[in-house]
């Protein structure tokens, strides 16, 4: 888990912040938003705000108490307790691509198989630079629709020892991702004591939040598993045109869930989401990695910080449809300020191709080293007498090399970053090697790095168990 002590980022003024902060309170009490669920719009009809069939205007007084309750630090645990988190803070946490029904591999794009969320699950558990593997890292369309996230959940919880995110598609795959987290951890007192999940909760926008994530969203409150409650905003489509009117209905839209998790269950941990990118408006495709995206993403984690909640945003994100140089910039131009916010908790952070249609292996190991270098250059630079390296100057002289002065040979081993996909051969040395690019050299690392995966650990007894669950459910639900 990587801490992020450099300075934020921050390009909001006070005054901004104010003309922001009356925006939301405008949309939240005058438009008001949209719950499909009864249940929900109860406990707000119960904590007297105004409702309208499934509308509901709030006091925005009354959401910041709310948002008060939440938690603006947590942990997490895993498998593997050297693998436990913290959100909040200056903890960065990272996690794989979420929600692709495509897979990439060289030059074959198909549809993704519960194999490919097998071994991209096993990647995600090698790189000690993902403290998660996610959740839906791919959709397995050869798995049945009805009990394919049993499988997911399984391969999270065997092939990695890393915490894992939960299904949101229903109610009921969110009551199974929590029992099977509770088999995993000993129990449900265990989990709900310290949470072992976190899901993403997405709202319908412009101001919905659906009845299918709402189910899903009151399963993970009621067991105090944390949500990541998130506006879905493309620019354009929607949400406004201009970053500020897509910042205050972002801002109403999380807003107003957390308000709903912490009426739910007071005090339960959540997450304040941003998705915010913008759609070409010569196409209406989506685009991501854009400058847009990066304004938005920075000023998100300074609204989040000034109603002290831990967020996440950014991501490896792009809308290239291979693993290119514009997959490679578009990324960093999403990870660069993905950094700078300080953001707690990053999804897609490897693998995200195609606008996020597609979960790529090459990519996957591209933006592992993205992370790998940011991590480096996101390290305070510690300047004190021994770094100024006075004795190499003494020992080398004028007009000699460091080469092979003592202070370099102390330090040669780890003195600079070294890569673990970029070449630095010379040209006749590259050509030797078979010329090949990034996308070529990302694919042999991949290869090699699942060839050489061993599961982590798991007791034989906790294994049945969940093999039991699993197909106890399969046959309820008739798969």
């Amino acid at each position: 888990m990587f801490v992020n002590t450099m300075p934020r980022y921050e390009i909001l003024s006070a005054d901004a912040i104010g003309v922001l902060d009356r925006g939301w309170r405008r949309i939240v009490s005058e438009i008001g938003v949209q719950f499909a669920k009864p249940e929900a719009v109860e406990l707000f009809k119960a904590a007297g705000q105004q409702v309208d069939g499934d509308v509901v205007k709030l006091d925005p007084g009354f959401v910041l108490e709310q948002v008060a309750k939440a938690p603006r630090e947590f942990d997490v645990q895993a498998r593997n307790p050297a693998n436990n988190v913290h959100i909040g803070g200056d903890h960065m946490v990272f996690s794989g691509v979420y929600g692709s029904p495509f897979v990439r591999e060289g030059e074959v794009r198909r549809d993704a198989t519960l194999a490919d969320f097998r071994r991209l699950t096993m990647l995600a558990q090698i790189f000690p630079e993902l403290d998660s593997a996610g959740g839906v890292i791919c959709e397995p369309n050869d798995a049945p629709l009805d009990s394919r996230h049993l499988d997911m959940i399984y391969a999270l919880a065997t092939l990695t020892d890393k915490f894992y995110m939960g299904n949101v598609v229903s109610g009921p795959n969110a009551a199974d991702t929590i029992a099977m987290t509770s088999i995993l951890f000993g129990g449900r007192e265990k989990i709900e004591e310290t949470p072992a999940t976190i899901s993403l909760i997405n709202c319908n926008s412009p101001l919905r939040w659906d009845d299918r994530m709402l189910d899903a969203q009151f399963e993970y409150n009621r067991a105090n598993q944390p949500v990541v409650l998130t506006p879905f905003l493309l620019m354009g489509a929607m949400s406004p045109v201009t970053i500020p009117a897509a910042l205050v209905q972002q801002l109403a839209e999380a807003l107003s869930g957390i308000a709903l998790a912490q009426l739910i269950r007071p005090g339960c941990p959540v997450i304040f989401g941003s998705f915010l990118s913008n759609i070409d408006m010569q196409s209406g495709s989506p685009s991501f990695g854009t400058p847009e995206s990066a304004i938005g993403l920075l000023c998100t984690g300074q609204l989040a910080r000034h109603f002290g909640l831990p967020f996440r945003t950014g991501g490896g994100l792009n809308s290239s449809q291979t693993p290119d140089a514009q997959a490679a910039y578009e990324a960093l131009m999403t990870l660069m300020p993905t950094f700078l916010a300080g953001t707690n908790f990053v999804m897609h952070a490897a693998g995200w191709l195609e606008g996020g249609l597609v979960s790529c292996y090459e990519k996957f190991i591209i933006d592992i080293e993205l992370l790998r270098m940011l991590r480096v250059q996101f390290t305070p630079l510690e300047i004190d007498e021994a770094s100024l390296a006075f004795g190499a100057h003494e020992e080398v002289g004028h007009g000699g090399h460091f080469l092979g002065a003592a202070h370099t040979m102390e330090r040669f081993r780890e003195c600079f970053y070294r890569p673990l996909l970029s070449s630095t051969a010379n040209f006749e040395r590259w050509l030797r090697a078979g010329a090949k690019d990034a996308a070529a050299r990302a694919g042999e690392i991949c290869q090699q790095k699942l060839a050489e995966y061993e599961p982590p650990p798991l007791a034989d007894a906790i294994r049945a168990e969940l093999q039991d669950y699993v197909a106890r459910r399969r046959a309820e639900l008739g798969d």
